[in-house]
């Protein structure tokens, strides 16, 4: 298939409308319920209120812990609302996914056929990490996306021979870099200089033709890091030290995400749930492997293989190898940092599913049925609850709020999303024995399954750990009233705050010890009282006021309001 003409095929308006529905039908169901996602909201709405689009302050006292791509992204979708929602601050992670599937099927359609394309694709959209990361309001899921595609474009680079500039990566590789730093950059060139010297490249014509294609990418971030730093000064520079310098060695001046590097083996084995089952499913089939000879003699084996390999395989691998290497060196890991590999793990993923499907069939009917069992065991576990069939004197006292929550969904509304997986399986066992039956129905009911978990599910379960309830309780009851946060139990450089609150309240929340205010409301979590007291309980007259203390969504500690003034 010629890429100019994939806007003809077929499989790739499918796999259009299953992103459609799959990622952008529900972004606006749930509240935000945790640190991170009203953390990088309330940047793009510092933006729009601020117009200070380069450096803006949040909090109160903070700059942006990362390059701005991302907030820019989210300020321009919502100034054509009026106003930053959960809805409009997710679409970026929706939209890069949705632009990295359809890019991937084209790339993947032209060099290895339509229909592996399409079913890796589809894998990508329906595991856990992947989808996860498309419908939240994170830097991750841009910057995933801006770096697979612009390792397409250095593949197809490398077919024209390294000859004239690949336009499209240069800007790609921008974004990326402008999304969360050098890293968005040096990975890309890396893997494919890499390929390019294995193809048997000159190795000084390959250095060269990437540093090259590394600097010109740096034009327009280096714009904006100037523009930063005439703003922010030595404070801009000691945060770009400690998050891309700091972080790589483990020297940071606060633990961040500190892991061992089986970690990473672990959040990719859990990260592609659904689809792990069918690998440790079909890992009981495999027979034992005998390695004859030498280890001098299977290294010369292994390196020939690797020369021999298809071009678009190795590339594909090495992005898998390299990538998932580099991440394994510094000690701050997250499951979200190896989102890059996802789509060339799942296009492996896609090539033995066909091949099982073809040579061990019984192995992926097996699967399949286990996800229809899946399938219906959700729907049955909603009836049971919506019926009250089991007493909540079973359940622990925290999981009340959550089982009450599923109980009170109303069916009219959400009736398609919680019925789609028994539609999804009676189609299923329905549509006639076949190889693409095989292969893609293991896929299209895990979609049935996500659509119904984001469109009805989820949202009723997280909406109960939020904390908009406390915003809407101080702009109902205390509207005039100056909010104030108290915490210091954090490192220097990673200060925490009330996110979710200050979000809600539209970033008017900001530190208590910054101001020396004479009256207002402060929130004060259960850490923090006793030194508050101490400190301040001479200077002003405190009183609880009487909305109950509540767990933060942000640092789950217990917190309640307070309000203070001035003593005469």
């Amino acid at each position: 298939m010629q890429e100019t003409n994939y806007f003809k095929n077929k499989l790739f308006w499918i796999l259009a409308l299953l992103c459609f529905l799959s990622l952008f039908l529900f972004l606006g169901q749930a509240l935000f319920n945790t640190r991170g996602e009203p953390r990088e909201a309330l940047v793009g709405m510092a933006m729009l209120e601020s117009g200070n689009w380069t450096l803006p302050i949040t909090n109160g006292v903070d700059i942006a812990y990362k390059p701005p791509f991302f907030h820019w992204f989210i300020a321009s979708i919502s100034s054509l609302t009026g106003n930053v929602t959960e809805y409009t601050s997710r679409m970026p992670s929706a939209i890069s996914l949705t632009i990295m599937l359809l890019g991937g099927f084209v790339f993947y359609a032209k060099r290895r056929g339509k229909e592996i394309a399409f079913l890796a694709s589809l894998i990508t959209l329906t595991n856990f990490e992947i989808h996860r990361a498309g419908t939240n309001c994170r830097v991750d899921m841009l910057l995933a996306a801006l770096m697979v595609l612009a390792l397409y474009e250095l593949y197809r680079w490398t077919e024209k021979d390294l000859k004239g500039l690949p336009w499209k990566g240069i800007l790609l590789l921008s974004g990326a870099f402008l999304t969360k730093g050098p890293v968005g950059l040096v990975l890309p060139c890396l893997v494919a200089g890499i390929y390019t010297l294995i193809r048997g490249v000159n190795f000084w014509r390959a250095f060269i033709s990437f540093i090259g294609v590394g600097l010109l990418s740096l034009t327009l971030p280096m714009i904006w890091y100037f523009a930063a730093w005439k703003q922010g000064g030595e404070q801009f520079l000691d945060l770009v030290i400690e998050e891309n310098v700091l972080r790589f060695l483990g020297k940071m001046s606060y633990e961040s995400h500190i892991n061992p590097w089986h970690y990473n083996v672990m959040t990719v084995v859990t990260g592609f749930v659904p689809y792990t089952l069918l690998l440790l499913l079909s890992a009981f089939t495999i027979k034992k492997m005998h390695l004859p000879g030498t280890p001098k003699e299977w290294w010369k084996k292994l390196t020939a293989s690797i020369q021999t390999m298809d071009p678009t395989r190795l590339y594909t691998l090495l992005c898998i190898v390299v990538m998932f290497v580099f991440y394994c060196i510094p000690k701050s890991k997250r499951s979200v940092y190896l989102l890059p590999i996802y789509p060339f793990i799942a296009y492996f993923i896609a090539e033995y599913i066909v091949y099982l499907s073809k040579r061990k069939p019984n192995i992926v009917r097996i699967y399949n049925a286990i996800l229809c069992g899946l399938a219906i065991l959700l729907f049955t576990a909603f009836l049971i609850l919506k019926c009250q069939l089991i007493p909540h004197s079973l359940f622990q006292e925290k999981s009340l709020p959550f089982l009450m929550a599923l109980g009170n969904i109303p069916l009219g509304v959400n009736l398609i999303s919680i019925a789609l997986p028994l539609i999804a399986v009676f189609f299923y066992i329905k549509t006639k024995e076949s190889d693409h039956k095989l292969a893609y129905g293991g896929g299209l009911i895990a979609f049935s399954i996500f659509f119904s978990l984001d469109g009805t599910y989820l949202p009723a379960i997280l909406n109960t750990k939020s904390n908009k309830n406390v915003a809407e309780y101080l702009q109902a009851n205390h509207p005039d009233q100056k909010v104030y946060s108290y915490i210091t139990q954090t490192a220097k450089g990673n200060r925490m705050h009330p996110f979710t609150v200050n979000f809600y309240l539209k970033d008017t929340v900001v530190p208590f010890y910054e101001n020396n205010p004479n009256n207002g409301i402060v929130l004060l979590n259960v850490a923090e009282y006793s030194g508050f007291m101490e400190k301040y309980g001479k200077e002003y007259l405190i009183e609880k006021l009487p909305f109950p203390a509540y767990k933060s969504c942000d640092d789950r500690i217990m917190t309640s309001l307070y309000s203070f003034k001035k003593k005469e």
